[in-house]
């Protein structure tokens, strides 16, 4: 877009208010009024940048292209003139920046790639050394993060069965998941925001899904507009995950965009009618006061209303959502759905009943319902309950999988393939060779515990190759409860 006039900075500054806001986002000027009370995270982190320069922000974020595809075009004012900055502007600036703070005795010095050996390894420097809110965002989960711990701890208290004396001189991790050839069972699950860390946020990560040979599921809410992170793989196949949002007129629009795009399946989230209570995301409140540049006048936001990105995502989805909603996606798209978010075997059952090709296990890394049960567990449901699922549908799993190990454990017990989340948003700390680092990092451990099992490829993988005693009590049997018919007596 070109710019049709110069504004002076001190004309910005006169559009500093919530009926008459202006803010300037790469030196291009944008009368936001109207958009700032649909704001998908609010109007309030719009309003904080009233008559200022919003660029810093909006890029930790968004990807500059966002706007414009938001904003219809008479909402461009035209391009910050330069030459017009005073003090009075500068200063209008100034604020600290309390995400970016390190602890007293924190390094800033990055553990250099080559030294990370492990994907704790990963998470363990952005702790140290990254931005705290990009890691109070990615490592948080609901309430007291019981089921987000509890994933991985379920997946080390099973056990392997190793077999001997079997030929193992070369083994292959490869495998396909909807037809499509990978180098090793493992995705990159949509996880939003992953600009937070690094400026490439998931066009670093589809460089490296490529380099790989595993695969990404592109977030609704991507830092990127899905062109631009499919355009850094030209010809690789990528999938999309789909918020439904409550205008249905929207989703449709990206339902088609991304066929046309040549998106090879919509993963739909079934498991985000509300949001989690993520509290250490919360205590970085992501605006705690308004100031007009003009006047000075500080309108404090509405403190019971809790802070944090958390809070800012989301707005936007259906939370009406229905089983009959798989149709209408059927009617826009013929692209092949996979559910992700399932936790019951009777939803898993539904699911393939709706003629969905696919399922993901997950419970949002522990991020939505705190509680809800670790995803382990719910292969194992899916044996107990409803075995036959895996033969009609794919089945995905993903929460909790740190090791090439875990990822064995969950093929063992019937998953096509396993998804990590977190772990690729700390790889990325390093940019597009720490996403790489950490796949070949897991593909080493894979062919490792492949060797000492005594399988030499993944078609050889059966549950006999674990030991699951130890948790199998805890695995529900049937639909309800063993108390679900008892009821408390009516009170006098």
């Amino acid at each position: 877009m070109e710019a049709t006039q110069l504004i002076a900075a001190q004309t910005v500054l006169q559009h500093g208010t919530p009926n008459d806001c202006w803010i300037v986002i790469d030196d291009e000027v944008w009368d936001v009024t109207k958009f700032a009370p649909q704001h998908p995270g609010g109007a309030s982190i719009i309003l904080k940048y009233a008559g200022r320069d919003a660029t810093e922000a909006y890029s930790e974020i968004h990807a500059r292209s966002i706007v414009r595809e938001h904003l219809s075009p008479d909402c461009f004012k035209g391009n910050l003139d330069r030459s017009t900055i005073t003090e009075a502007w500068t200063r209008a600036q100034d604020k600290p920046d309390s995400s970016k703070a390190k602890a007293p005795g924190e390094t800033e010095e990055k553990t250099p790639l080559h030294n990370m050996i492990n994907l704790y390894d990963f998470e363990e420097s952005v702790a140290r050394t990254g931005s705290k809110k990009a890691y109070a965002f990615y490592s948080t989960a609901a309430t007291d993060c019981w089921t987000r711990d509890a994933n991985e701890q379920m997946i080390k208290r099973i056990w392997f069965r190793p077999r001997v004396m079997k030929n193992v001189a070369q083994v292959d991790t490869s495998t396909s998941v909807m037809g499509i050839p990978m180098k090793m069972p493992l995705f990159i699950c949509p996880t939003g925001l992953a600009k937070l860390i690094h400026p490439d946020g998931e066009k670093g990560l589809a460089r490296a899904a490529k380099s790989t040979g595993i695969l990404e599921i592109v977030s609704s809410a991507s830092s990127h507009p899905l062109q631009d992170v499919v355009a850094e793989a030209p010809g690789y196949p990528f999938f999309f995950q789909l918020y439904l949002n409550k205008d249905k007129s929207k989703s449709a629009a990206a339902l088609r965009h991304a066929q046309e795009l040549g998106i090879r399946a919509v993963f739909l989230t079934v498991d985000a009618a509300g949001r989690g209570k993520r509290e250490s995301d919360e205590r970085l409140k992501v605006d705690e006061v308004i100031v007009n540049p003009v006047t000075g006048e500080r309108a404090p936001v509405d403190q019971k209303k809790r802070g944090g990105l958390t809070q800012m995502m989301g707005s936007y989805i259906d939370q009406g959502m229905t089983w009959k909603d798989i149709a209408w996606i059927r009617s826009v798209t013929n692209l092949p759905i996979v559910l992700k978010g399932i936790t019951t075997a009777v939803d898993a059952r539904l699911a393939v009943e709706h003629g969905v090709e696919g399922i993901m296990l997950s419970n949002h890394g522990g991020r939505n319902l705190d509680f809800a049960p670790p995803s382990i567990l719910l292969l194992l449901e899916m044996h107990r309950n409803c075995p036959e699922v895996f033969d009609k549908v794919e089945v995905y799993v993903d929460g909790g999988y740190r090791r090439g190990g875990d990822i064995i454990k969950a093929l063992c017990l019937g998953a096509k393939a396993v998804g990590l989340g977190r772990s690729f948003l700390y790889s990325m700390h390093y940019g597009t060779e720490g996403a790489e680092h950490l796949v070949e990092l897991l593909k080493e451990e894979m062919e490792s515990v492949m060797k000492l099992l005594g399988i030499k490829d993944l078609s050889e993988v059966h549950p006999g190759l674990v030991n699951t005693s130890d948790v199998d009590h805890l695995v529900v049997a049937g639909d309800e409860h063993p108390y679900a018919k008892w009821r408390p007596k009516a009170r006098m």
